[in-house]
């Protein structure tokens, strides 16, 4: 981006983003082929999110009104701002009407971990985000309420539960800041479709939620024995889905011989890994897994490992579970037709780089 004169660098990056948001969001997938083919609209876009210099409209659900694509074209469309254009409300159009209306919530949090083979040191962190989809009739105004601590404490509740400390906290524009910093509340007229209301981070110490250990021995001087512990850390009535531990070996093992308690493993050369998939993990349990490889000399590969050792990498998600704790109190919905409204809450808890290191 090049600009005439000192701006806000922030502000700047921020609409690269959203631009890179709404391209995608018309052309799929964001490469140089594609945007040589879609010039036109490319320069369409660009005119209508930006006026001399200043930016205008960044929802792409706003902008998809009035600026078609080829394969939209298959009706006339009269050229005329849409009414979200000149409201206030400018992320979401009026005259919007649903047979029935739904808000979905999802509360995802990715942790991020990376930790000794003992279990210390490293450092651990929870990357959250409120992802909607909104299904509503009109102009709602939705109001959301979550465990904050800051707001518990305002309101001398903090005892009556648990409480979360959310840090560097990013709101759509669709919120009302100063609603939010007067009492906490998150109020807002949501856009149609999908979008993200809210990021945030919890910088706290994380009990790592699946623990890997493994321990290697050399059983001559050309054979290698892996031995391989898993343990889910979490409570008995969630269960991780889709795991999948790539546990490094050396780039030049052969002869695999592998035997996994429970799921498949395999030995994957392309990755130098041996890689562990269990779709069920339960809370509370442990598997183990035993592999055998041949190496053309032990001895060349501890010269060839010294001071390269990978960690062990692991993916995992788990439904109906958040490791922060957050809770959604209350979500409302409120429109002056006085339509009811379903809302729906959904909790998940996926790995984000989680990686443990080897002996």
């Amino acid at each position: 981006a090049v600009t005439k004169s000192n701006v806000n660098a922030a502000s700047t990056i921020y609409f690269l983003h959203k631009l890179v948001d709404v391209f995608t969001s018309y052309f799929e997938q964001l490469e140089e082929e594609s945007v040589r083919d879609n010039f036109v609209t490319v320069y369409e876009l660009l005119d209508e999110m930006m006026d001399f210099g200043y930016p205008q409209f960044t929802e792409a659900n706003i902008l998809q009104e009035f600026i078609k694509t080829e394969a939209q074209k298959m009706d006339v469309v009269e050229r005329k701002a849409p009414m979200a254009v000149t409201n206030a409300v400018s992320w979401r159009s009026e005259g919007i009407k649903y047979k029935k209306n739904e808000v979905f919530l999802d509360v995802v949090e990715s942790v991020n971990l990376l930790v000794n083979a003992n279990g210390g040191g490293g450092r651990s962190e929870i990357m959250g985000a409120l992802k909607m989809r909104t299904y509503l009739t009109g102009m709602p105004e939705c109001k959301l309420g979550l465990n904050d601590r800051v707001l518990l404490e305002s309101q001398g509740k903090l005892g009556k539960g648990k409480s979360v400390e959310l840090e560097d906290m990013k709101f759509h524009q669709c919120v009302r800041l100063a609603r939010f910093e007067n009492d906490r509340t998150i109020s807002f007229v949501p856009p149609d479709g999908a979008f993200d209301l809210m990021t945030y981070r919890i910088s706290s110490q994380v009990k790592p939620l699946i623990w890997i250990e493994c321990t290697v021995n050399k059983s001559s001087r050309s054979r290698v024995e892996y031995l391989v512990k898993a343990r889910s850390q979490f409570k008995e009535r969630s269960a991780a889905t889709n795991v999948e531990i790539s546990i490094p070996v050396a780039s030049d093992a052969t002869a695999p011989v592998v035997r996994a308690s429970q799921g498949s493993a395999d030995y994957a050369p392309e990755r130098e890994a041996l890689v562990w998939k269990v779709k069920n993990f339960p809370g509370g349990k442990e598997f183990m897994l035993r592999a055998k490889f041949s190496l053309p000399s032990i001895a060349a590969d501890e010269q060839q490992e010294t001071g390269r050792k990978q960690p062990i990498q692991v993916k995992f998600e788990i439904p109906y579970f958040t490791v922060s704790g957050i809770q959604v109190r209350y979500l409302k919905v409120i429109e002056k037709s006085g339509y009811q409204a379903l809302p729906w809450v959904r909790y998940i808890t996926q790995s984000g780089e989680y990686e443990i290191r080897m002996n």
